[in-house]
């Protein structure tokens, strides 16, 4: 969601450095880790010596505070227009994010982006991005193998699980990394078409 659909790097930046500087920790180390992963994740991360009830305390502080804001948050180029497309097609589509479903269903609204109905928010998966869970929960969501799934990721996390997942899959605007080589890409989906053709559809841009 974040990056690939939806825009919230403001909130997501604001939130990170707001949590950096209560603990004595670069903010700029945080947002290298926490990209594509669970707040859940980043916060063990950082702090470790933290008892498991302290570290969801502060989880739920931090995903409390960013569910009520929503300003500057903003759609991928193209996203709604290009999800809208692929439900009207009647393309399977599931959304798979680290994040939990309240605030991922409120930055999508906020963005203007469709919510797809089937969702896999973090509450839904026991072992977060890079593992390849999520998506394979999508998929067995959709009634489609993984193998026949296409997958949209911005973050190192999120391509790694996508491509674990059997899935093909296309990296979102420009990230650079190992594991990217050789996948196709895309800076946004203005001119991406979704054609029906008999049973099946092609997306083509």
């Amino acid at each position: 969601m974040d990056g690939t659909l939806v825009d919230s790097t403001a909130v997501v930046e604001e939130a990170w450095s707001r949590f950096g500087a209560e603990h004595g920790i670069d903010p700029a180390e945080i947002l290298g880790f926490s990209h594509g992963r669970q707040t859940i994740d980043t916060v063990q991360r950082f702090l470790p010596h933290l008892a498991p009830d302290e570290q969801r305390a502060i989880v739920e502080t931090m995903i409390a505070a960013e569910i009520g804001y929503t300003e500057g948050i903003v759609e991928v180029p193209g996203a709604a227009a290009f999800v809208q497309r692929l439900l009207d097609t009647g393309v399977p589509v599931a959304l798979v994010t680290s994040a939990p479903r309240e605030l991922a269903v409120e930055r999508m609204r906020a963005a203007g982006v469709p919510v797809p109905e089937a969702l896999v928010p973090s509450e839904d998966a026991e072992r977060s991005k890079p593992h390849p869970e999520g998506y394979l929960r999508g998929a067995a969501l959709l009634g489609v193998p993984p193998e026949r799934c296409l997958a949209f990721e911005d973050a190192p996390a999120g391509v790694e699980a996508a491509v674990a997942s059997g899935a093909t899959t296309v990296v979102v605007g420009t990230l650079e990394a190992p594991v990217t080589a050789g996948l196709p890409r895309i800076t946004g989906y203005d001119g991406i078409e979704v054609v029906r053709e008999g049973s099946a559809s092609r997306i083509r841009g």
